[in-house]
């Protein structure tokens, strides 16, 4: 199992940036493909964003692509994703997920997770 702990949510107005951390433990960090996921209330949690095991692809739903950047620092044991021009439709519950099992594939649907964290609320205002 591998423990993962979310940061950097918070309150933005639409248009700014937020960048949002979440540091792992536990089962090695690097040998895992990471995700972000989202829930806004009422609704499914739905994929954001996924990045390799190694760092070198990452993935995003159309909705984010060319707005948000996921990125991950194996030294530091840590995910992030970079969230820039956000719209009041990015208002969710923002979750950091790690593959099912070691050097697998990137978890593109709540299935394909094996260990998610608490969340962190982002929330953009008009």
């Amino acid at each position: 199992q591998v423990q993962l702990v979310e940061s950097g949510g918070g309150l933005v107005q639409a248009g700014g940036s937020l960048r949002l951390a979440c540091a792992a433990s536990g089962r090695t960090f690097s040998n895992y493909a990471m995700g972000w996921f989202r829930q806004a209330p009422g609704k499914e949690r739905e994929f954001v964003a996924a990045i390799s095991w190694i760092g070198d692809n990452a993935y995003y739903a159309d909705s984010v692509k060319g707005r948000f950047t996921i990125s991950r620092d194996n030294a530091k044991i840590t995910l992030y994703l970079q969230m820039t021009s956000l719209k009041t439709d990015d208002t969710a519950v923002y979750y950091c997920a790690a593959g099912l099992g070691p050097y697998g594939r990137y978890p593109s649907s709540p299935a394909e997770v094996g260990d998610w964290g608490q969340g962190t609320q982002v929330t953009v205002s008009s």
